[in-house]
Formats: structure tokens, C-alpha cells, sequence
């Protein structure tokens, strides 16, 4: 199996907040150059792979100010955005029962994908089925595209028209890491170690079961482009046994990093577990209502009225047509 220490996801997909922090900054504000140029961000995929943007679009019947004038959304809004479609993967992959290395597949995907654009580009509620779609090929439990669409009644066709895109901006880089494996790792050795008396051993199930619920919690913040997922599972686990109280986890900590060629000591490694807690408190998952006026934003990036016209106009001639 390929090694975490010599994989992509360490050397290209791991970063300093800084580093994050200026990627969604660029992204947000090249949505937003763009937008003020077109009037609309979408971009087309050509057949050989390429980009195209369309040409500027005007409602004659409006004002030159008011052609020009899109507002577009915020880097706060936009973070708002991916979190609300980030918990949708996490719920289309539960109706599914895909196994947790799928839906952390998808999430890392999902993340990628907006480090390179603005959901103002791309709409997530696409985007975020066809990083499941991929991410259940890479992990051998292929679902077609058709059936996946179906399930959650949506149009399959999406799916398939931002493959490759999507491909394309995770620069192929398909091989991820994610703390359930880990979170399963640490649970057996402790069995093995003699960490847990015999009267706790019964225990040790809930105590790996919430550490998967803290993982899910993790996996919506920006942990996972943070922080290798050795660390995530750990902090799962920890989060997992302040609840439970079964194990002295700072002792347990000593004992892996004795037997690891760690470059951290033991309070450093706790203060990235601390870090990675941060980002799980602080984390809000925005309600429906919270996202409507951001979505009608969002709209009015994506679909100018002369595109909705259209799409009314697609509507309702498909409408006739079965009644017919």
C-alpha cells in the first residue's frame, strides 16, 4: 500500500494557514474580476480539455449600472457555502451507506477543488456529487452516475459534465489519506497494549464509535488541508475519550510517540491537537435559512436573467411535450 510520508497528498496538499487562508483569497477575488468583467463567471469546459467564458451579457431594457452590478459573494459567505455542501456529502454518502473512506474521499476532493475556484465559478450542489462520483471510482465501489443522480433525484448529466474538470483541478492527484483507518489502528492497539483493564475492554466500542463522529466533525473544518490524518485521528480520539474517560490518553500519547520516529515531543504534538479542536468548536454548519439570501446571491452570479428566461423557456416546452 502507497506510503502517507511519500504521497502527494503530504507534499502538495498540505498546507500552512497562511498558505490556505491566501489560496481562497485569490480564488475568491479572480470570481470576482471575473464577474465584473463578464457579468458572469460560469465557465464552459471545451472538448480538449480547455476553458472558455462567455461573452458579456446585457438586458438592454436595464441601465448600464445596473448590467455591470452583480454583488458577489464574500470569502465569509463562500466558506459558508462549501460547509453547507460539505455536511450534503457526508448525508448523500450516509444514504448510500458508503463506507467513511468514501465520504472523506469526497470531502478532500470537494476541498481541493474550491482551494482552486470560487464557488461563484462552480456551483457546489454539481460539484459535490461529482466528487463523490470520483471518489467512489478511486475507492473500487463504482455507483453510475445515473444511479447516483437518481438516488437523490437530481440530473445525472452534471455529474459526468464536471468529471473532468474536476479531475483536472485536483491535478490528478487522486490517492487520499483519512483518519478513519488511523482512528481503527489506534483503537486495536490499545487493545493489544494493555492500556485498557479487562473491565474496560467493553468500553473500547464507544469509544471508537464517537471517535468516528468526532472524525466526521473534523473532516467539515479545514483540518484535513491542515494536518496529516495521523493527527486527526488522534485528536478524533482524544475528543472521543473526554467523553468516555477510558484510557489516560496523555499517557497512551507517550507510549506512540516512543515507538515513532517523531519529529514532534509530546506537549508539541498536543498543541496540534489542541489547534485541530479549535477548528471543530468554532465550526458553524449553516442552516437551510441560513442559506438563502447567499444562494439568491450566489444565483445572481451564476444565472443572469436572460439565462433564467431561458431555462424557464426549456421548462416549459419539456413540460408540453409530456402532456402531448
Amino acid at each position: 500500500m502507497a506510503d502517507f510520508q511519500t504521497s502527494t497528498h503530504r507534499s502538495k496538499w498540505i498546507f500552512t494557514l497562511d498558505d490556505l487562508m491566501e489560496r481562497r483569497s485569490f480564488a475568491n477575488d479572480s470570481a470576482v474580476k471575473m464577474l465584473e468583467q463578464y457579468g458572469t463567471t460560469r465557465v464552459d469546459v471545451n472538448v480538449d480539455g480547455s476553458f472558455s467564458y462567455p461573452e458579456p451579457i446585457f438586458d438592454l431594457n436595464s441601465t448600464a449600472e445596473q448590467n455591470t452590478i452583480v454583488k458577489p459573494l464574500s470569502c465569509e459567505e463562500e466558506e459558508y457555502m462549501r460547509t453547507f455542501y460539505e455536511q450534503k456529502i457526508q448525508e448523500v454518502c450516509k444514504a448510500f451507506q458508503f463506507p467513511n473512506k468514501i465520504q472523506a474521499t469526497s470531502l478532500i476532493y470537494f476541498k481541493r477543488f474550491y482551494l482552486q475556484w470560487s464557488v461563484m465559478q462552480h456551483h457546489p450542489k454539481n460539484i459535490m456529487l461529482t466528487c463523490i462520483y470520483a471518489s467512489c471510482k478511486i475507492e473500487e465501489n463504482h455507483v453510475s452516475a445515473e444511479e447516483l443522480g437518481k438516488g437523490i433525484k437530481q440530473d445525472h448529466k452534471p455529474i459526468l459534465n464536471n468529471e473532468m474538470l474536476v479531475l483536472q483541478s485536483l491535478g490528478f492527484d487522486l490517492i487520499v489519506y483519512a483518519p478513519y483507518r488511523s482512528i481503527s489502528g489506534f483503537i486495536h492497539d490499545l487493545e493489544e497494549s494493555g492500556e485498557i483493564r479487562n473491565g474496560e475492554l467493553e468500553h473500547l466500542q464507544n469509544l471508537h464509535e464517537t471517535a468516528i463522529q468526532e472524525a466526521n466533525k473534523i473532516m467539515l473544518t479545514d483540518a484535513p488541508l491542515l494536518y496529516p490524518p495521523g493527527q486527526l485521528a488522534l485528536a478524533s480520539l482524544q475528543r472521543s475519550n473526554e467523553v468516555h474517560h477510558v484510557i489516560d490518553f496523555d499517557r497512551y500519547l507517550d507510549t506512540v510517540l516512543s515507538r515513532q520516529n517523531s519529529p514532534y515531543s509530546a506537549s508539541e504534538l498536543l498543541d496540534l491537537l489542541r489547534s485541530i479542536d479549535y477548528l471543530v468548536d468554532k465550526l458553524k454548519v449553516p442552516t437551510i435559512d441560513d442559506m438563502k439570501p447567499i444562494d439568491r446571491k450566489l444565483r445572481m452570479c451564476l444565472d443572469p436573467s436572460s439565462q433564467d428566461e431561458s431555462k424557464r423557456r426549456e421548462k416549459k416546452s419539456k413540460k408540453s411535450k409530456r402532456m402531448a
